[in-house]
């Protein structure tokens, strides 16, 4: 049994699923990761106890959210640089930006041109992941390219997805999101996944709990 210590005020911490400790683990730069929270959220991000966080979003990837990101993790951060709408050279900047506050590595969404990929590793001297939403994609033109991790997000055919990278690749390593529940995750596991992406509760869901707990005092201090 492992000791677990924390403080009066830390006992709230979200906990990423037991579950996704059965997962290899990935190990990055010296750092092994097995749970990542994909999250943009500063006050679930210093409040969970995922090994690293996914910090893409669906807009165009700014310095300032970055930077924000940056001062508050204290966790490593896999930080988005676009690849969809943007790319080439933002993307190689952004790259340069991530990499100088301390990021871990880099993520580049699924449209992402080889010519962009490769721009960034010129420049950088930190992993590139690249995220996949098909079976269909050849990774071959990426993986020559410079990508180091493939970061797998098809949805319901994420299982799928990663049973066929990892039966044409048996040594690249793989993310790949885990679904609502502990058997969707096993299974991404199962399936040849080192690290999974964990989608945690909203910040409205876990306040509606924290305030249902507080009413219920409310209301014994008044009985």
């Amino acid at each position: 049994m492992v000791p677990e210590v924390t403080t009066a005020l830390r006992q709230n911490l979200v906990k990423v699923p037991e579950v996704i400790k059965q997962a290899s683990g990935i190990i990055i730069l010296g750092k092994k990761i097995r749970s990542i929270v994909f999250s943009t959220d500063i006050a679930l991000i210093r409040n969970i106890n995922a090994d690293a966080v996914l910090a893409v979003y669906p807009f165009t990837p700014h310095p300032a959210i970055m930077q924000a990101i940056s001062m508050s993790a204290d966790i490593p951060i896999l930080a988005g640089i676009g690849g969809g709408l943007t790319h080439g050279e933002r993307s190689m900047n952004m790259s340069l930006f991530a990499e100088s506050l301390g990021s871990l590595s880099v993520v580049l969404n699924a449209p992402t041109p080889v010519a962009t990929i490769q721009r960034v590793e010129e420049v950088i001297d930190i992993p590139i992941i690249l995220t996949v939403v098909s079976a269909k994609t050849d990774l071959a033109p990426y993986l020559a390219a410079g990508v180091d991790i493939v970061n797998i997000s098809g949805a319901a055919a994420t299982v799928e997805i990663v049973k066929s990278v990892r039966q044409r690749y048996p040594e690249l390593p793989i993310i790949a999101t885990g679904g609502p529940t502990d058997a969707t995750i096993a299974a991404a596991i199962a399936a040849g996944a080192n690290a999974i992406s964990y989608t945690p509760p909203s910040n409205g869901a876990l306040f509606k709990a924290k305030m249902a707990h507080y009413r219920e005092d409310a209301n014994k201090e008044i009985d």
